[in-house]
C-alpha cells in the first residue's frame, strides 16, 4: 500500500475519532451522556450477540453498517430521536458530513462506506432493516438501563422503531423484554 494511502486512511481515522466526543441525549448506567462512539460499538455487539439467530444476513455488511451508520454525526452531531421530526434535512447535512470526513479515502473505500451508509439510510435491503431494528432496540435498551432526568419520556421508547422490530420473530422478542422493562421504568416514577 502507498504511503499517500495508509495517510489518508489515518487522517480519516483522526477525524472519526470525533465520534467520541458526539454526545447524544442517552444517558449510560453512571448517569452521564453516552457518546455516538459508545452507542455505535454496543450496536456492533448487539448484532454478534445475536449473530446466530440471524443467519440468513450477510453478517460481514452488518457489522460494517452498524460501524458507519452514524459516521455522518461526527461533525454536526447527533439529533436525539425524539426530536429528529424538527430536523426534515438531517440525513442530508449527515452525508454532506460523511463526504467531507472520507475526502482523504482512496477509492474504492470511499465508495464503499458511502455506499454503506447509503444502504442503511434507506432500509431496504434485509440486512440495512436488521440494523435499523438493532439500533432502535440499543437506544431503548440504554434508555432503560441509563440514569436517566426524572422528565425523561420511557413513553417514546414504546413506539420508537417499530416499523423496523417488527419485522422479525427475533427483533419481536427482544423489543417485547425491552418493552416490559420501560414499562416498569414508568411505573417506578
Amino acid at each position: 500500500m502507498k504511503t499517500e494511502t495508509i495517510q489518508g486512511r489515518l487522517l480519516f481515522l483522526k477525524e472519526a475519532e470525533n465520534l467520541k466526543n458526539v454526545m447524544r441525549s442517552s444517558h449510560t448506567s453512571k448517569g452521564r451522556n453516552e457518546s455516538t462512539a459508545e452507542h455505535t460499538w454496543r450496536l456492533a455487539l448487539l448484532a454478534l450477540v445475536f449473530e446466530d439467530e440471524l443467519k440468513e444476513l450477510d453478517f460481514s455488511r452488518v457489522l460494517k453498517m452498524c460501524l458507519v451508520h452514524d459516521l455522518g454525526e461526527t461533525l454536526s452531531g447527533d439529533v436525539p430521536a425524539i426530536e429528529k421530526q424538527n430536523y426534515p434535512n438531517k440525513d442530508v447535512q449527515e452525508r454532506n458530513d460523511l463526504l467531507q470526513i472520507t475526502q482523504s479515502l482512496d477509492e474504492p473505500l470511499r465508495s464503499s462506506l458511502l455506499g454503506l451508509w447509503e444502504e442503511y439510510e434507506a432500509g431496504q435491503t434485509q440486512e440495512a432493516i436488521a440494523v435499523k431494528a438493532l439500533d432502535k432496540l440499543e437506544t431503548i435498551l440504554q434508555h432503560n438501563q441509563g440514569i436517566n432526568p426524572d422528565d425523561f419520556n420511557y413513553e417514546f421508547n414504546l413506539t420508537y422503531g417499530e416499523k423496523y422490530t417488527d419485522k422479525h420473530p427475533l427483533f419481536k422478542s427482544i423489543r417485547q423484554l425491552l418493552d416490559a422493562e420501560t414499562m416498569q421504568n414508568l411505573n417506578n416514577r
